[in-house]
């Protein structure tokens, strides 16, 4: 494995199909944009449509001969997570999966199907998007899961018994509990491939602290101080580099951790990294039967 990952370091993938979720913007634009340029399809999953069609015209601008295509998905909406996954179960292949797309601090708000937004959007909706296509993965010789965490993880702890924020709504904790969600599934759904003879592996991921889109709903007084601050941190290009060595570094065999090597994993090459999170397995097992049944996506169940 090189010393340090980046977009070079990305092998052939001539042959594969890969979805990326948000892929029409941030590290998810930068990721899919790398692997159309090594040969593989790559399905761009997001919201819109206008953006989406904006984002593979950009990538074709760099690569004329990129297979791309469009599939509308909401992680906000269980139904929409199941149209993208018929679609998705309906190509030739699937390869690689990378539950790339997140919020992060937005004003209070539910789901359609009731979900405190940052828990549906950034676990809920990908947990459910991956049981739905792991039949599918498991046809692929080498099938491969990314799901991309954060440092937030660090700080972060399950709220069991207020899953929603009923009785009150702090952002940065919620999303520091959806990231650490992402993280927690991420190593149990590994443990769960592997127990059921899976071939498919999940791998973690995170950025750093990249400089995208997901710092829009930062206060007035954070975004003072971001131009000197960014200078410290990752590109979208940058912190897409973890994210590829997940997907594709072919030494991984799946449970690993993928971030940034510089500045405390807050930039630079991907590397292999320990995380600092704090959850027990009980958590893990819990996690996943709530997850199931918010989600009504059931699957692995007896790997556990």
């Amino acid at each position: 494995m090189p010393k340090g990952f980046t977009d070079k370091d990305v092998p052939n993938m001539a042959g594969k199909v890969a979805v990326v979720t948000g892929s029409n913007t941030g590290l998810g634009f930068e990721a899919a944009k790398v692997l159309a340029g090594r040969g593989a399809e790559v399905v761009v999953a997001c919201r819109s449509k206008d953006k989406a069609e904006a984002a593979m015209a950009q990538i074709r601008q760099e690569h004329s001969n990129a297979l791309l295509k469009y599939v509308p998905l909401d992680l906000g909406s269980l139904s929409s997570v199941k149209e993208a996954a018929a679609q998705i179960n309906a190509l030739p292949r699937l390869d690689l999966l990378i539950n790339n797309a997140g919020i992060m601090i937005p004003p209070y708000e539910l789901t359609a199907d009731g979900f405190e937004s940052q828990f549906g959007v950034n676990h809920l909706g990908p947990f459910a998007l991956t049981g739905l296509l792991l039949d599918k993965l498991n046809e692929a010789p080498a099938g491969r899961i990314v799901n991309t965490s954060s440092l937030a993880a660090n700080k972060g702890r399950f709220l069991f018994d207020d899953i929603n924020a009923e009785t009150g709504y702090d952002a940065m904790e919620r999303y520091s509990m959806s990231k650490l969600a992402n993280l927690a599934f991420s190593n149990e759904l590994d443990k769960r491939l592997k127990a059921s003879g899976s071939k498919c592996v999940s791998i973690a991921c995170h950025p750093g602290i990249a400089t995208t889109e997901l710092s829009r709903h930062f206060p007035w007084w954070v975004m003072l101080g971001a131009p000197l601050f960014w200078l410290l941190c990752n590109s979208p290009k940058q912190g897409a580099w973890p994210t590829l060595m997940a997907a594709t570094d072919p030494s991984l065999q799946g449970g690993e951790f993928c971030g940034p090597s510089k500045r405390k994993q807050m930039a630079g090459p991907g590397v292999l990294v320990k995380a600092s999170a704090n959850y027990s397995q009980a958590d893990a097992n819990k996690l996943w039967d709530l997850s199931a049944e918010l989600t009504g996506i059931d699957y692995l169940r007896n790997a556990g």
